[in-house]
């Protein structure tokens, strides 16, 4: 592939997204109230009160308490122009960056681990871009918003786990493998079975993680710029197919480390200025927490429901202790062990490991990706508090009930404090972090796709490992587009799915699956093929069979039962004389609609969840291991444990690694 023609495809790509997004202008007027059904409301509220008969006696009498989320929703839709202007412009750096890129791309070597020349502070940078998803941003300081310090705890969990990655995988996995998991793994086992299952368990997690990745990007662009979730599910995998097939590694590299620099500056700024609104004064924010009557207000609505009754600074305080949002503890043990295990298996966060010329750089990337992220999450617990106290949990949840636009409000909140236009700017800008963290984390997901099934398969397998470089790359580029085609499939057809449980699905394979074969296979002398596969086969299939019978699935009847409530309170309400407001109306509406499905099933044809906590760590975790080592127990290799010791002496001084290549 000549220079000149890369120029030709990348100038396509950057015509074909910016075509995608320049059909928006013309359907905006419509598309916010036809796309997301919780800006509707927004749009339409001062006008609409009339529409049901009984809403209309008491459309006035909710107006003061309702006024503020009203402002809010009617706030929280981007400025399309410089909102636009911003995408082209990290669009266009990006681009750039892809055809420098192209040009060192020249070997298997430069496409999978770009050579082995990324330094430790770049691949650290790379990891917190490759780790810090739209989930990450926008998913964790939503939770703090609405439940307090349980949305906290996720932050905790997700720093804690790189302290398991520098500790037992990093250094080791860079000595031991070469581009994937597989290669880890099929060192001192039969390469061909053992290489297949590891290709299908990375496809795995990788579908899975890439799939609630791009319905997050359609939704998201369809709820801020208005563009069509369709148009934004191309545009975005138009993109990624273009970093990774003709960038490979080191443009997916820099493309994560410019996101993460975007990300970290957009999370500081905005949390000085939270930070500012309470005087620099961390004793006087946490006391405005507290007696924040719409926080108060909002916490005893959600102990009331556990038979809880909290008023005043009590519910304040309650803000500030776990248990409003994870009330088991077996669910959040169960949370903390996926998640501090997970990260160790997830196979595109392993292939970071081979892109640094020596174990001091991976040492060296992962304690500084500790840093960025410990910092970057600190951060989005001011963002989460201060959502709370400056746009109230009650205006959060009136855009979305979730609580996933509580960065974006903010920032648009505090930029219009400052002038007008600042609003809009930094809400623009929030938009294009969000953007370009999903394009960098999807692009590294494809690229672990692609790198099992072209390497691990392809090459490894099918051509028994004789393939010249040129071979190599073009496989590699081919399953690359594949694997990316089939992603923009997925997502157009996801658009309706509920994919929320797709993210506890990759980390519950990570760490039941890939996570015991990996330390088993590094450090057991006995650890043999069939404990590899039994490993791999039982811990994916135990993990993903009780995430399926698990709550993370919609069961019908349980959601008529509580549907059947909400009619219940709403006629107790209408009862005691009190007019439903418009709100309250919807709620009936939706509650009746749900209730006729009560005779309805899972989509495994349950009644109500077998196993009855969200995430199966607790459980699938120690199947895994279990099934790697009676796999091993059960049919002994001694050619495996003799190579042992080279594998040993290889993952403690990295010989036999390639030399590396500058970038």
């Amino acid at each position: 592939m000549t220079f000149k023609n890369i120029i030709i495809a990348a100038t396509l790509t950057l015509s074909i997204a910016a075509a995608a997004f320049a059909e928006e202008p013309k359907k905006a007027p419509a598309a916010p109230g036809a796309t997301p059904a919780v800006t509707a409301p927004a749009a339409t509220a001062p006008a609409a009160p009339g529409a049901p008969v009984i809403a209309a006696p008491g459309a006035a009498t909710p107006a003061p308490a309702a006024a503020p989320p009203l402002t809010k929703k009617r706030e929280l839709k981007a400025n399309k122009f410089i909102t636009l202007s911003m995408f082209a412009v990290i669009i266009g750096i990006t681009l750039g960056v892809v055809i420098w890129a192209a040009s060192q791309t020249k070997t298997a070597a430069d496409f999978y681990a770009a050579g082995g020349g990324i330094t430790g502070t770049q691949n650290g940078w790379a990891i917190a871009g490759d780790y810090m998803s739209a989930a990450s941003f926008l998913g964790i300081s939503g939770l703090i918003s609405l439940y307090g310090y349980d949305g906290f705890m996720y932050s905790v969990g997700w720093l804690v786990a790189y302290i398991t990655v520098l500790l037992i995988v990093a250094e080791p996995c860079r000595n031991a493998g070469k581009y994937t998991l597989g290669d880890i793994l099929s060192f001192r086992t039969d390469p061909k079975p053992v290489r297949a299952v590891a290709a299908i368990s990375t496809v795995a997690v990788s579908t899975f993680y890439l799939t609630a990745q791009m319905v997050g990007a359609g939704k998201l662009m369809a709820l801020l710029v208005g563009v069509p979730y369709k148009t934004a599910i191309i545009g975005v995998g138009i993109l990624m197919v273009g970093y990774v097939v003709f960038g490979g590694m080191t443009a997916t590299t820099w493309v994560q480390i410019i996101k993460a620099g975007l990300l970290m500056s957009g999370a500081a700024l905005l949390s000085i200025l939270v930070l500012a609104k309470a005087g620099f004064n961390p004793i006087y924010f946490f006391e405005t927490i507290v007696n924040n009557p719409d926080i108060q207000d909002h916490v005893s609505k959600l102990v009331l429901k556990d038979g809880i009754v909290l008023n005043g600074i009590d519910a304040g305080q309650r803000f500030l202790e776990p248990g409003l949002f994870l009330k088991s503890p077996l669910d959040q043990i169960s949370l903390g062990m996926a998640l501090v295990l997970g990260t160790a298996g997830m196979p595109h966060i392993l292939m970071r490991f081979f892109t640094v010329p020596t174990a001091q750089a991976a040492r060296k990337s992962v304690i500084i990706a500790m840093f960025i992220i410990g910092g970057f999450y600190v951060l989005t617990t001011l963002l989460g508090f201060g959502a709370a106290v400056n746009l109230t949990p009650q205006g959060i949840i009136s855009v979305d009930p979730g609580g996933n636009m509580a960065t974006l409000m903010l920032a648009q909140q505090l930029g219009a404090d400052i002038a007008p236009i600042m609003g809009d700017i930094f809400l623009a800008f929030l938009c294009s972090v969000a953007f370009a963290t999903i394009l960098a984390v999807v692009s590294g997901l494809v690229l672990a796709a692609s790198a099992a099934i072209a390497h691990d398969i392809w090459v490894n397998v099918v051509k028994d490992g004789h393939a010249d470089q040129h071979e190599q790359v073009m496989a590699a580029r081919i399953t690359s587009l594949v694997v990316g085609v089939v992603g923009i499939i997925i997502g157009l057809m996801a658009e309706k799915a509920n994919v929320a449980h797709l993210v506890a699905l990759a980390f519950a394979v990570a760490s039941s699956g890939n996570l015991p074969v990996v330390v088993l296979s590094l450090f057991w002398r006995k650890f043999n093929t069939a404990g590899v596969i039994s490993g791999l086969v039982v811990g994916t299939i135990a993990s993903i069979g009780l995430v399926m019978v698990s709550p993370n699935m919609t069961y019908p009847k349980i959601v008529a039962k509580g549907a059947e409530k909400i009619i219940v309170a709403m006629e107790k309400k209408q009862a005691s004389g009190q007019v439903l407001t418009e709100k309250d109306i919807k709620a009936v509406e939706k509650a009746q609609k749900d209730v006729l499905g009560k005779d309805g099933k899972s989509m495994m044809g349950l009644s109500e969840p077998l196993f009855k906590l969200k995430n199966p760590g607790i459980l699938s975790i120690p199947i895994g291991f279990i099934a790697a080592i009676l796999g091993t127990l059960l049919f002994p290799n001694r050619r495996a444990e003799e190579m042992f010791d080279e594998v040993y002496v290889r993952q403690n001084t990295g010989l036999g690694m390639a030399k590396a290549i500058d970038h």
